[in-house]
């Protein structure tokens, strides 16, 4: 949410992708001049056309690793060029359960980041921590 304030505030226009509807009702009621989709981030129609930035922020790392890979590849299709992607995950490789999703989350880690950003024609320009130890990773369109 805070995020999606930020932009809205500075005048994006923001989309948003949750599989869970209860999320998105949430974010409508927050956010009424968003758009927004209740899919799987692989599965969503808004795919389907280009964007300025995207961010994946504590998704990345819920998904497996195959669905990283597919997500990274569809992000670097749908951006424009100078595109940025911003996504946090854990900087070291790693598998722990989430006792919010009940499932096994993965961190791919940054040299494998990395290269599969590299190979999509991604530079990553930046990574940083927040003082929750949050990881972020800021790459930029080639």
């Amino acid at each position: 949410m805070p995020i999606s304030e930020a932009l809205i505030a500075e005048g994006f226009e923001v989309y948003g992708v949750d599989a869970s509807a209860t999320m998105i009702e949430a974010f409508l009621r927050r956010f009424p001049e968003a758009h927004a989709q209740s899919a799987s981030v692989e599965d969503s129609d808004f795919f389907r056309r280009t964007f300025d930035g995207v961010v994946a922020s504590g998704l990345m790392f819920l998904l497996p690793a195959g669905i990283q890979a597919l997500l990274i590849h569809k992000v670097a299709a749908v951006l424009n060029p100078t595109g940025r992607f911003l996504f946090t995950s854990p900087q070291e490789s790693c598998t722990w359960y989430d006792a919010l999703t009940g499932r096994d989350s993965i961190s791919l880690g940054s040299h494998v980041y990395g290269q599969i950003l590299n190979a999509q024609g991604f530079t990553v320009v930046g990574e940083r921590f927040d003082e929750g130890r949050n990881h972020y990773f800021f790459t930029l369109k080639s």
